[in-house]
């Protein structure tokens, strides 16, 4: 069983910038995706981006070009740094695990908490 766990999350103004961290228990994520999904308020949960094992990214349009994310194998950590925020960034952001990448929420079998990402104009 794999446990993910958010932090660093926080209140931030536009133009700023937060870096969030996943770190992984119960087993490696290195044969696994990891992904950062977003819910504001009265939305559907959305994908922000992914990492696969071997690396690769992909992001929504949405963040491309001001969120990066990265993995380090060693401390089972996923991060996500976003830089330039908005408010339309404002969500609660979760991290979830599959064995592949994909847009859809329902592939992911582990999920973590979440973690509250305010920025104000």
């Amino acid at each position: 069983q794999m446990r993910l766990e958010e932090s660093g999350g926080g209140l931030v103004q536009a133009g700023g910038s937060l870096r969030l961290s996943c770190a992984a228990s119960g087993r490696t994520f290195d044969n696994l995706g990891m992904a950062w999904f977003r819910q504001a308020p009265g939305k559907e949960r959305e994908f922000v981006g992914g990492i696969m094992w071997s690396g690769g990214t992909s992001y929504t349009d949405a963040v491309k070009g001001r969120f990066t994310i990265s993995r380090d194998s060693a401390a089972n950590t996923v991060y996500l740094q976003m830089n330039n925020l908005k408010p339309e960034d404002t969500a609660v952001y979760y991290c979830a695990a599959a064995p592949l990448i994909d847009r859809g929420k329902d592939v992911y079998r582990y999920w973590g908490q979440g973690t509250q990402v305010t920025v104000s104009s």
